[in-house]
Formats: structure tokens, sequence, C-alpha cells
């Protein structure tokens, strides 16, 4: 039966226009996302199909273009759409931090940092660069590693700092693994970032572990 013949309450669109986006699921987003399905499936059943194969939504959101496009039903058009979906939910956020107000949101923080860094395999080490009322100048990644770690150099955090004119920042980086518990590499890297950069007068205000659930704050640790 195809969607259109379905009630109109549990049809993906419908629903979500009368009910949010919140009251769907995974695969009825998904639907919506994909539009049509494939021959004796609907979008619905095309978009539980993938979310099967994929392992869920998440890792389907994370897939390469040939990992992607090997599925049935997707291909380069689907995963560039995809791709502009998922920036624009970055951009988004970010927009809530360059507002040109102080810094005063942990959560859009969190949420910004958690969007930017929790999907890469790979470790990535970054920064909010801050002025001196807590306002966001810039977010750089300055460091890619391996599954389990990421060469830090805190010169060129520095040199990163005075190029922004920054007065504070706040460090950030993933783990891949998804635990976000900060390591003792994690503690000492963080110790050695304050020193160097309060030679030149920025404060660390915090650092950020990102993972699979809220990212973890060393500030709220006490370890900063």
């Amino acid at each position: 039966m195809a969607i259109t013949d379905w009630p109109a309450e549990e049809r993906p669109r419908e629903k979500l226009i009368e009910r949010g986006a919140a009251a769907l699921s995974d695969a009825e987003l998904l639907a919506i996302f994909l539009r049509t399905g494939v021959r004796g499936m609907t979008a619905v059943d095309l978009a539980r199909q993938l979310l099967a194969e994929f392992g869920g939504l998440r890792e389907l959101l994370r897939a390469d273009q040939a990992g992607f496009t090997r599925q049935g039903g997707l291909g380069r058009a689907k995963f560039a759409q995809l791709q502009a979906v998922l920036e624009m939910g970055r951009r988004h956020l970010w927009e809530r931090l360059e507002r040109g107000e102080p810094l005063t949101s942990p959560a859009a923080t969190r949420q910004y940092l958690s969007a930017r860094l929790r999907d890469y395999r790979f470790e990535v080490f970054a920064c909010l660069f801050l002025d001196n009322r807590h306002r966001v100048l810039a977010f750089e990644e300055l460091f890619r590693g391996t599954i389990d770690g990421a060469s830090v150099y805190p010169r060129e955090v520095a040199r990163r700092a005075l190029h922004h004119n920054a007065a504070a920042v706040i460090l950030a980086h993933n783990h891949p693994s998804g635990v976000a518990e900060p390591s003792r590499a994690d503690q000492l890297l963080t110790d050695r970032l304050r020193e160097a950069l309060g030679l030149i007068d920025v404060r660390v205000l915090d650092h950020f572990v990102v993972g699979d659930g809220d990212p973890v704050s060393f500030a709220e640790r006490g370890l900063v």
C-alpha cells in the first residue's frame, strides 16, 4: 500500500506538520528525507531497511559517500542532500554562539561541540577562541590524529590565539570510542596548555571531551 493511501495521521509528512518533528520515529524522519521508496517498498519501508543495515540513524548519517551509495535507493544526489542538511544543522548551532553576546550558555556550547566533533572516526582537537567579554571570535579544528589520539602542540594553539587576539579559549576534543571520560593524558595536556597560554595572558576556561552522550566539562569536574 502506498503511503498516500495511509490514514492522514499516519503519513510521516502530515504527522510532522500536525504534531512536530519530535513525534516521528527515526524511520519516519528518514522517509521524509528519502521522499520516495523503491519497487515494492514505500519510503518508510526503505528507511527501516536502511536503518537496520547501517545499525541505526547515527551510523547512516556518519557514513562516507562510498558506504552510503552502496545501499539500494541511495545515490550521490541523496548523499549531497544529506551532507547539506547536516551542515545546516551545525551552522544553526554555530549562530547561537556567534551573535556577539557573551558566551553564557554551556548547553549551547555543548550542543555545538558535539555536533562538530562527535561523529569523527579519528581524534580531533579544536578550540573556541573568545574575546575579553567571552564573546566567540572563531572556532578551529587544529589537530587530527588516529582512532586513539592526536598530537597537540601548545605553540600552535598559542599562535592561533594570538592570531585571533583571543583573551580566552575553550578547548575540545572527541573520543572516537564514544566514552567521554577524560584520561590522564587529557589532564596533562590541559595543564600544559594552561601554562603555555598563560604566558601570553590567554585563559583556558574549559576543556570539553566529546563522546556519545553529553560532552564532559573539565571546569565542572574542577579540573581547570
